[in-house]
């Protein structure tokens, strides 16, 4: 491998092990075995590189159990093993969310990393729905980011908390799947009620 791909398994490695604030640039060099200059040739800017990392990281995550994903696309067969294979990893992931987590709460602190990062979260919201529904990624429209996408991310976001927070607690896989079933049905029947009502 060149520099630039040694920083950005060096980044990688930091990020698990220390998260976004607390990796400095000669973290980087030290686990990547490069230098500093290298860095600002390569990516720019440590905070670009760790936003780098972290994409990838996020990537691999769900590279992981992609190809395992059961159930036919956009079912709840397919949502509940979506969210089986997230918790499956959940040892290995939990520092990358915990890092997330860092950037987000930190107010003004990290605010060029924050704006990377933010400004990543279409592709994240795209990777979700292609893992959900079967289909492409190139294919997907804004209007699919901002809907669908954004609910997946919600929803992605807020299990993982419940497990950062405590693993013994937090919803399984099949409860998940349950409550948003319940949540589904709900739904449907008031859209049916309302619809009877306005049409006597």
């Amino acid at each position: 491998m060149g520099h630039k791909e040694d920083l950005l398994e060096g980044a990688k490695k930091c990020l698990v092990e220390k998260g976004f604030a607390r990796t400095t640039a000669r973290d980087i060099v030290g686990a990547s075995g490069t230098n500093l200059a290298s860095i600002g040739y390569h990516y720019g800017s440590k905070d670009a590189l760790l936003t780098q990392a972290f994409i990838a990281l996020m990537q691999e995550w769900g590279e992981a159990f992609q190809a395992g994903l059961t159930g036919e696309a956009g079912s709840l067969e397919r949502f509940r093993a979506l969210w089986e294979g997230v918790l499956a990893q959940h040892a290995d992931s939990g520092p990358v969310w915990a890092a997330s987590m860092e950037v987000a709460l930190s107010g003004e602190r990290l605010p060029e990393l924050r704006g990377m990062l933010a400004a990543s979260q279409a592709e994240g919201r795209r990777g979700l729905i292609s893992m959900l529904t079967g289909t492409p990624e190139d294919e997907l429209t804004e209007r699919d980011e901002r809907t669908l996408g954004a609910v997946c991310q919600a929803l992605l976001n807020g299990l993982m908390i419940q497990w950062l927070f405590d693993a013994d607690t937090a919803a399984t896989a099949e409860e998940f799947t349950e409550g948003l079933r319940r949540i589904a049905e709900g739904l449907t029947g008031s859209g049916q009620s309302r619809g009877k009502a306005q049409g006597e």
